[in-house]
């Protein structure tokens, strides 16, 4: 069942966003990721501020009072220099879509999707923007399967040093 963020999940949506960054670390090849000691509370604190900030909502699929699964979306904002070179339509932003490992295959994320599609809708929102890492391949394949396609590339080289 989805349900709309309560405080008495907060410990449940930590553990979430925890296996997320855990496995990013599994595929990040850059090794640029980390799982600072202060993650777990900071990272939770900041999404759940952004959500208050933004016009934005957590939706959570709870199973047995337990959230397995977690959305977490805001209404983009732009600054005077967005105006310079881009149209600037009204969107929404997922910041974070989890699925707990154990339960992954059951469709639990498209139901989430599903329901911030519906809310930013209701938000006349234009488009939807989401951040993937490049490494998520099975996050690629979940969007372009919900009908995402790629708008931008970030490129990186690491440097070579002399010490290396």
């Amino acid at each position: 069942m989805i349900v709309e963020y309560e405080d008495k999940y907060l410990e449940d949506v930590k553990d979430l966003l925890v296996e997320l960054e855990e496995y990013i670390l599994t595929i990040d090849e850059d090794h640029l990721d980390q799982l600072h000691p202060d993650y777990r509370d900071k990272m939770t604190e900041k999404a759940l501020q952004e959500v208050k900030e933004h016009e934005g909502k957590c939706f959570l699929y709870v199973e047995k009072n337990h959230a397995i699964g977690a959305i977490i979306g805001t209404i983009r904002q732009y600054d005077a220099y967005d105006y310079l070179d881009y149209t600037c339509p009204k969107a929404g932003v997922i910041n974070e879509l989890i699925v707990s490992k154990n339960i992954r295959g059951k469709r639990i994320g498209q139901q989430l999707m599903a329901k911030m599609e519906s809310y930013f809708a209701e938000k006349e929102c234009k488009y939807i923007f989401i951040d993937v890492f490049a490494y998520n391949n099975n996050a690629i394949k979940f969007y372009d399967k919900q009908g995402y396609h790629n708008r931008m590339h970030t490129v990186v080289k690491k440097i070579k040093t002399e010490e290396e």
